[in-house]
Order: C-alpha cells, then sequence, then structure tokens
C-alpha cells in the first residue's frame, strides 16, 4: 500500500503546473471556459483529477493561473522605450492578445486585483510616473487606462466572437452597418450619418491606439498649464 502510495505521489509531481496550465489554455482556446473541466484536462494530459488537483485547488484557481501565464507572456515581450511609447505597447499588447484569446477578457474581468491584472497594471504605473505625473493624479491616470483598455478590448473580442458564431463576414458586416446609418434621420442622426462612410472602412487596432492616445493627451494638458510659460523678447534665445 505505501509503495501504491509513493508511485501516486511520484506520478502527482511528475505532471508539472506549467503543463497543465499550457494543456488549460489549449482548452480554453479550442472550447471556451465551458469546455474547460478537470475531467477534459485529465484526458488530455493522460491523467487523473487527483493529479491536477495536487497542483491546482480549484476551476477559478486554474483559470487565473492560464490567464496570467497569458498575459505575463505578452507584458515579457513589451519592448520599453519613451513612457508614452511604451503604454502603447503595452496596451496593444493586451488588446490583441484578448482578440487572440477571448476568455482571458473575462477572466481579467473576475480576478480584479489578482497577479494578471497587476502585470498589466505594474508596467502602466511605472511609466505614468515616469511621465512626471503627480502622485495624487496617478491612480486617476492609471485606473481611465486600465478601464480603457480592458473594456475595449473584451468589447472587440465579443464582437469578432459574435461575428465567428453567426457566420458573419466583417467587411460585409461593416457594409451593411453604414448603409443602415447613411439612411437614418438627418435631423434626428446628423453625426451617426456624417461618419457613417468611415465605418466602412475603419481599422479596430488603429482606433483603439487612437483612445490610448486621447486619454495620454488628456493626462498631459493639466502638465503643460502648469509650467512655466517664457515670452519671447526680441534678440534673446
Amino acid at each position: 500500500m505505501a509503495k501504491r502510495a509513493h508511485s501516486a505521489k511520484r506520478r502527482e509531481e511528475s505532471l508539472s503546473r506549467e503543463r497543465i496550465v499550457e494543456a488549460s489554455i489549449e482548452l480554453l482556446d479550442s472550447s471556451g471556459e465551458e469546455g474547460l473541466t478537470f475531467r477534459a484536462l485529465s484526458e488530455r494530459l493522460a491523467t487523473g483529477p487527483g493529479a491536477i488537483y495536487w497542483h491546482i485547488a480549484n476551476k477559478s484557481d486554474l483559470l487565473t493561473a492560464a490567464c496570467d501565464a497569458v498575459i505575463a507572456r505578452t507584458i515579457n515581450e513589451t519592448v520599453v522605450t519613451a513612457p508614452e511609447a511604451t503604454i502603447r505597447a503595452v496596451a496593444l499588447g493586451v488588446f490583441d492578445v484578448i482578440d487572440e484569446h477571448p476568455w482571458v477578457g473575462s477572466v481579467l474581468t473576475s480576478a480584479s486585483g489578482l497577479s494578471p491584472i497587476v502585470r498589466i497594471l505594474e508596467p502602466i504605473g511605472q511609466q505614468i510616473r515616469a511621465l512626471g505625473v503627480p502622485d495624487e493624479e496617478q491612480w486617476a491616470a492609471v485606473g481611465a487606462l486600465m478601464a480603457y483598455i480592458l473594456g475595449v478590448s473584451r468589447q472587440n473580442a465579443a464582437n469578432g466572437q459574435l461575428a465567428r458564431t453567426r457566420g458573419l463576414d466583417r467587411s460585409e458586416f461593416l457594409e451593411a452597418v453604414s448603409t443602415a446609418w447613411s439612411h437614418l434621420d438627418p435631423e434626428e442622426y446628423p453625426f451617426a450619418r456624417s461618419i457613417a462612410g468611415q465605418i466602412r472602412d475603419h481599422d479596430d487596432r488603429v482606433d483603439f491606439l487612437a483612445g490610448i492616445d486621447l486619454i495620454l493627451k488628456g493626462i498631459d494638458s493639466p502638465r503643460r498649464r502648469s509650467r512655466p510659460q517664457h515670452k519671447y523678447v526680441p534678440g534673446t534665445l
């Protein structure tokens, strides 16, 4: 009996947490959150549920670990340059990874305060500090960027999933929306009608970065106003 228990323990230890997490990511990508069960994971890893529970307590912990692994790779691949360029790179990295792994968006929302969120918040916060934002304004600045990045990224991924589920072609869908908006009542919807043509050819990633730039300009505006203004005096530099 002791020998059998020892063998079982060795099998549990030989199945690393990393292998479990990578297999979970594969299942999540192919079947979504509903498809990630300990039974399905056991079959993929050719092991028993007990060996998985040795490393992961429950499905919530498993989802967080999988999300954390994906986000960690994304952040680690970000090249740190000037503060604003780094913020854009982190934001776009998160946007792209949620587009590639739609389940990451919902896990990030439910894992508020845990490691995956902190991995995104930390580099953004460091760059906000590097921009010279006063201490008392840093949380609001980071919060605005985090809300925008996570919200827009998740919505973009949801739109993509909906289109795939319904078998919609993106260009055809946008063409239909553009046509519908162009026929709206001009007195009730003047703005929507005016941008109907832009809907047809817009780029989601470009629009996303434009929003980041708007937030960064808003963060920088108070600092620009507070800087001393030097008047030009003829004959001086």
